[in-house]
Parts: C-alpha cells; sequence; structure tokens
C-alpha cells in the first residue's frame, strides 16, 4: 500500500487496488489561511474511488476542493452534512452518503469502518445543526486510520486499534491548539495506545494566517519533527515516516 501526503489533512491512500483521498483541500488560500508550504496537489490527485471528510470545518470539508474530484467519486461526510452544509447538495458528480460512527461500508476492495472523534463537529461560523466529528479505519491489505481532527479520548484503543498505519494530525493552522487536537505530544501517545506498526504526521506546516509569517515560527515548522521525538519516546520501534508535501511512501504491511 502507499501514502502520499498532499498537505494539511490531504492524503491519498492506495491499499488492495482502491484510492482513497481524504479531507480534500486544493486552495491556495483559505479565508485568513494561506498556503505556504508546498504546491496544490496535481490534477491526479483529485482521482479517487472514494473521498473521507471528517468533520465540517471548512479546511475538511471544503466545498470548492469537492467540486473537483473526479465524476463518481464517492463521498462520505459526516451525518446531517447536506443539512449543514447546503451547497453539498449541487454536488451531483459525486455519490455522497452521511456517515457516523458505527457504520461500514464497502469502497472498492476496501472496507471503511467509521470510528468517533473528539472534536467539534460543527460547521462554523456556530450554527444550530450539528454533526458527529469521524475518524475513518480502512481495512484492505492494511489498517490504516485517518484521525482527521481529534483529541485523545477513552475509548480510542477499543474503537480505533489496533491498526497497522496510524495518519495522526500534529499540529494546527495556528500556535495554540486546544485538547480536542492532538498537538505532537498526545499524538505520540494516540499511536502508543494504537499499537500501530507505522505512523504519519498530519495537518501541520501547510496552512498559516496571513500576516502572522514572522510570528512563533517554529510552530509551524517544528511539529513533524517533535512528533518523531515523542513517538520514540512512547511508542518506541514504531517507524514515523515523516513525508514532504506530496512525497509518497509505499509500505509493506504483513496481515
Amino acid at each position: 500500500m502507499e501514502i502520499t501526503w498532499w498537505g494539511h489533512a490531504t492524503c491519498t491512500v492506495e491499499d488492495a487496488r482502491t484510492r482513497v483521498i481524504t479531507d480534500p483541500l486544493f486552495a491556495r488560500r483559505l479565508a485568513h489561511l494561506r498556503r505556504r508550504r508546498g504546491a496544490l496537489p496535481p490534477p491526479d490527485a483529485r482521482d479517487a474511488d472514494v473521498a473521507l471528510v471528517s468533520h465540517l470545518h471548512a479546511d475538511h470539508l471544503h466545498v470548492p476542493s469537492l467540486a473537483l474530484l473526479a465524476r463518481g467519486t464517492h463521498l462520505l461526510v459526516p451525518r446531517g452534512a447536506r443539512r449543514a452544509v447546503p451547497a453539498l447538495r449541487r454536488l451531483a458528480h459525486l455519490r455522497v452518503s452521511e456517515v457516523a460512527p458505527g457504520d461500514v461500508l464497502t469502497a472498492g476492495n476496501l472496507a471503511v469502518r467509521v470510528v468517533p472523534a473528539r472534536h467539534d463537529g460543527r460547521r462554523l461560523p456556530l450554527g444550530r445543526h450539528r454533526s458527529p466529528a469521524l475518524g475513518y479505519v480502512l481495512e484492505g491489505e492494511a489498517r490504516t486510520y485517518f484521525a482527521g481532527d481529534t483529541g485523545l479520548f477513552d475509548a480510542m484503543a477499543e474503537e480505533v486499534g489496533p491498526v497497522d498505519v496510524a495518519l495522526l494530525p500534529v499540529g494546527g493552522w495556528g500556535p495554540y491548539l486546544g485538547e480536542e487536537h492532538l498537538d505532537a505530544g498526545r499524538a505520540a501517545e494516540a499511536l502508543a495506545r494504537l499499537g500501530a506498526r507505522h505512523a504519519v504526521p498530519v495537518h501541520y506546516g501547510t496552512y498559516w494566517p496571513i500576516g502572522m509569517d514572522a510570528v512563533r515560527p517554529h510552530e509551524f515548522h517544528s511539529p513533524g519533527d517533535e512528533f518523531v521525538r515523542r513517538a520514540a519516546q512512547r511508542a518506541p520501534g514504531v517507524p514515523v515516516h515523516r513525508l514532504g508535501h506530496g512525497e509518497s511512501v509505499r509500505l509493506g504491511v504483513p496481515r
């Protein structure tokens, strides 16, 4: 199986001859954020059998990016998303399914298991409609966990693990992260709880607020290296594949 990191939470996972893209974001600028690292994903990144959306925040559910996905892509979104984000209804070229924790779907040769996340899943600015934040476990030749945005939660090992590969957020787009996010240290703890055989850090070093280029730049650049260091302490022996934007890793994961 092969994983490519395009930046932020956007990855392509190819497993069992099935191609999956996570939280597609193909924008140079999003509101007050601008892409500071890595080229935009190339056009072939838009080709996928299934696209996963973890929650409704605009840097994870970005309708203009979803509109670029190939015709016929199966798009999985949190339950209630079409009510909270009416623009999703215009994506007639996609097959859209709303899902919730506990659901299991078939996508190509993969089983996609929907798991919970500890994160505010609402569409911002705050509205009356709520949708759950989700993670996903792809089960093919390997078990691959895409965490989306989440904090640590007590049932993480039971609800998610064990997995072969963990795609874990280790940072964000600002200098401060709340408890409903994984920073490098909490991501290392999650890795230990999940019993993963491989880890890929994501969700850092891509977007940064406009005008903050010179403010605490280490907060933008350092989470990947910090996760490598923390993972070596909490989950010794687990390889951490710290990819650059657009880089891929091919993993042989025996089942």
